[in-house]
């Protein structure tokens, strides 16, 4: 038995989560079918957990009061192992507390919570981030969950479409080199309705930064659905690998990639929270598997 893997279950699904990056690692439903994407080639994630930036930082650097820090893609969480505080049947939570390490890269004190819990046929993930420091704590956090695709191998990917809980009609956002285009692009969805091909991800990631809906259905015409949805989160990135890969990533974000044309301090960096001393930010997303 690992100690660093730990499986919650309840009588309609079952998740798995480890501790290096408190990333879940498998999602299946009552029928033991597997919903997660297993880290292939293609992709060796499952479910990383985005923090303390969503995205890239021009060069992959943090400007902050004249220094420079390394900061790669999506930040360090992912890597970084968390300590389990909590390991219950359908209940576990995790902590991550700035250190060494991630000062070299991030010079704020933080508290990184993340709690899974299951019920019935559903999954809620909540993160908490709490200002341990002096100063306000500039930070965005992000899932990144990626589901099988097709959820059924008998069914074709473009069988599968995306209905949100509203109607999408603002442009979306494109990626260039990993960094947020300057010119929005027009919407692919139709009303609530976003039709699922491979080459809808040609140009990299689908990022809806004026977000109107707080839920989304994945789901073709039979089999296993996903129902999606979200709290405090402003933003949504899809995404799968151009070219063409097994997985589908819904993307809860509360921040984004900076803008092609950004170069100044992080704490300016649009889309930042901006947490005050002493406070704390509590987001939350659910997955409920039909």
């Amino acid at each position: 038995m690992n100690p660093d893997i730990y499986t919650l279950r309840s009588k309609g699904i079952s998740a798995t989560i480890k501790g290096t990056g408190a990333e879940l690692c498998s999602l299946r439903n009552a029928e033991g079918v597997e919903l997660l994407w297993q880290a292939g080639p293609a992709w060796p994630r499952h479910s990383p957990l985005l923090f303390p930036i969503v995205g890239r930082l021009k060069n992959d650097e943090l400007r902050l009061r004249g220094k420079t820090y390394p900061m790669t893609q999506h930040g360090f969480a992912r890597d970084h192992r968390f300590i389990w505080l909590e390991r219950e049947p359908a209940f576990c939570r995790l902590v991550l507390y700035d250190e060494p390490d991630t000062s070299s890269r991030y010079p704020f004190a933080f508290r990184l919570e993340a709690t899974y819990a299951v019920k019935d046929a559903e999954l809620e993930v909540t993160l908490r981030i709490d200002n341990c420091g002096d100063e306000v704590l500039p930070a965005s956090i992000g899932a990144h969950p990626a589901f099988n695709w097709p959820l059924s191998p008998e069914l074709a990917k473009d069988e599968y479409t995306l209905t949100f809980s509203s109607d999408e009609i603002a442009p979306i956002r494109r990626l260039k080199e990993g960094l947020m285009r300057a010119a929005p692009e027009p919407t692919p969805i139709r009303g609530k309705t976003l039709a699922l091909s491979e080459r809808l991800f040609d140009d990299d990631a689908v990022i809806l930064d004026r977000l109107a809906s707080s839920s989304v259905r994945y789901a073709g015409p039979r089999g296993p659905s996903i129902d999606m949805s979200w709290e405090g989160f402003r933003e949504l990135g899809i995404w799968s690998k151009p070219g063409g890969a097994a997985f589908l990533c819904i993307e809860p974000w509360r921040g984004f990639a900076s803008p092609a044309d950004f170069d100044g301090e992080f704490s300016d960096k649009p889309g930042l929270m901006h947490i005050p001393r002493g406070e704390e930010r509590v987001l939350r997303y659910r997955i409920r598997v039909g």
